[in-house]
């Protein structure tokens, strides 16, 4: 089913876009996502999902200064500056600073549940600064900016997301955007975390043909799913046995797909003219499904690179595309 054909021709509708996901919490990935609406000249940007870190990282004042131990390395900071200055390499990094004493950390080692509440505030602390950033530096430019959770991401996030006259959080709805409809999903088939946002295959495809059935079939679709479509070469991740050990063929990691078949279906069903997709992170790449280009931009999140799809429109196809890093 195409939902969109037009002769050749001038263009009567163009849009440009940058696309990245899964920064898992890095901050300066973030802030790099702002700046490329600039910087690549685009003035639309979609972040697809798994926007939050993992990690608390206590920084625990004693006697007068404050300790922490960070990427494997113990640190003493001497002033409020050094702490400062802390936060932010913490931030950039993908974790969550949290200033405490010892007995705070020592409820923190001793209550899980505590842990996991403060955890969940500091979170949603991130999400929403994230936001007033996004506000700070793109008001009154005319970029548009959508900002999705992803499969890794907990509820508590949803409501730091809304309410903002310049993020908009596309999940589960269509959005127009210069005559093109873009439909999102957060959501993934099932993985060896039970992440917060998974569904079965079966329940995935429903919510997605809900949202099909809304589209208008005289404007083009993009198609903003978090999970990349199975067996794709975008979906590629080490196989795994149930404790979570990588299986290992020839001393190396034997790679398998790993995508949604729901979202495969969609795709070769609904033929949108591009489909944006995150999740795997080791499957950056680009191929077609049928007439649609589907995107899977990758993650290096981890190393403070920003990986992405710069990707041109006009009409119902796909003028040009270029994988970015940065």
């Amino acid at each position: 089913m195409v939902w969109f054909r037009k002769g050749k021709g001038q263009a009567t509708r163009r849009l440009a876009l940058y696309y990245t996901s899964d920064i898992h919490g890095s901050e300066r990935c973030f802030l790099k996502f702002l700046n490329a609406a600039k910087f690549y000249g685009v003035d639309t940007l979609i972040l697809g999902g798994d926007l939050t870190g993992k990690v608390l990282v206590p920084i625990v004042e004693v006697d007068g200064h404050w300790e922490m131990s960070f990427l494997g390395r113990h640190e003493v900071l001497r002033s409020l500056e050094e702490v400062t200055e802390a936060e932010k390499r913490i931030r950039f990094n993908g974790f969550y600073p949290y200033r405490c004493g010892l007995e705070e950390l020592a409820r923190l080692e001793a209550d899980r549940d505590y842990a996991d509440a403060v955890f969940r505030r500091l979170m949603r602390e991130s999400v929403a600064r994230w936001v007033r950033l996004a506000e700070e530096r793109l008001r009154g430019t005319g970029v548009r900016c959508f900002v999705m959770p992803g499969n890794d991401d907990e509820f508590d996030i949803d409501d730091a997301l809304a309410g903002s006259d310049v993020v908009v959080n596309p999940d589960g709805a269509i959005v127009e955007i210069d005559g093109y409809q873009l439909l999102s999903l957060a959501w993934a088939n099932p993985t060896p975390w039970n992440s917060p946002r998974e569904l079965p295959e079966e329940e995935l495809a429903a919510r997605i043909e809900r949202l099909a059935r809304e589209l208008d079939p005289s404007l083009p679709v993009i198609f903003n799913l978090h999970c990349p479509p199975y067996d794709s070469t975008l979906d590629s991740a080490p196989q795994l046995r149930e404790d979570l050990s990588v299986v290992m063929v020839g001393g190396q990691p034997n790679m398998i797909p790993v995508g949604s078949r729901a979202v495969r279906e969609a795709i070769e069903r609904y033929q949108p003219v591009l489909s944006l997709h995150g999740h795997i992170h080791e499957s950056r790449g680009a191929v077609r499904i049928g007439r649609t280009l589907c995107i899977n931009p990758g993650s290096a999140y981890g190393e403070g690179v920003l990986h992405g799809a710069l990707v041109r429109l006009e009409d119902d196809r796909v003028a040009s595309y270029q994988l970015v890093s940065g």
